[in-house]
């Protein structure tokens, strides 16, 4: 799940190579930014298979190109549109799309018998959130992939989130979601409610240190969310 970048994958690798010289199922990017595939060139030549949303594979791309890039990559091979599902051992690996949300390519990957689910950055557990309006970003309906999500498992499924504040755990449950999705929904309330005062996108970031009543949110990049509610409101 995911490949962080280059140092962390093949510290990874060392570590599977140490106990087993056979290759590795599957590759999974949850979404495209650096922080969950720019360590996948590392496992180029050690998987079977690897897999993302389409969308993901094309953001992939045309980063790397815009970059000048795409011989540094490694892309995804299999792409899914709705859903995907595979039998791996004992486990079956489920991986839906429920449209756009962080961007517009984030995969929820569910481990059916193990009920566990791996968010990507769907979830960001009491840390401001990167919402990348430039991938297609929507808050809105990132609302509803989560209510989507819960309504798909059960009060008694892991979910695993791809970023946390100091202090907690980036394993959570039903709880930790719901608190996700009032955070955003406060966000949006709070900006129809500035917006309509007239308050300019500069006075919110330097008035704005936590959105009210969604406290629990803190650490650097609130003005990232800022920034994408007023770009989705106008």
């Amino acid at each position: 799940m995911d490949t962080q970048f280059p140092e962390q994958s093949q510290h990874l690798v060392d570590a599977i190579r140490a106990q087993t010289d056979r290759s590795i199922d599957l590759l999974i990017n949850t979404h495209h930014h650096g922080d969950h595939t720019s360590g996948n060139t590392v496992f180029k030549e050690l998987i079977k298979d690897s897999v993302a949303h389409s969308n993901s594979k094309k953001n992939q791309l045309s980063r790397a190109e815009g970059s000048d890039k795409v011989d540094q990559i490694f892309l995804p091979e299999t792409v899914f549109e709705d859903s995907w599902k595979i039998n791996l051992g004992s486990e079956t690996v489920l991986m839906n799309y429920y449209g756009a949300g962080h961007t517009n390519g984030d995969a929820i990957t569910t481990f059916v018998n193990t009920n566990a689910v791996h968010m990507g950055d769907l979830v960001f557990n009491r840390r401001f959130p990167y919402i990348d309006k430039s991938a297609g970003a929507n808050i809105q309906n990132w609302i509803v992939v989560l209510d989507k999500v819960l309504e798909s498992h059960n009060t008694e499924t892991k979910y695993i989130f791809g970023h946390s504040d100091n202090g907690y755990d980036v394993v959570g449950n039903y709880e930790d979601i719901k608190a996700f999705q009032n955070y955003l929904e406060r966000l949006l309330e709070f900006g129809e409610k500035s917006f309509k005062a007239g308050k300019t996108l500069e006075e919110l970031n330097a008035e704005t240190t936590m959105i009210p009543g969604a406290e629990e949110w803190k650490g650097d990049g609130i003005s990232r969310s800022l920034d994408a509610v007023y770009q989705e409101l106008s």
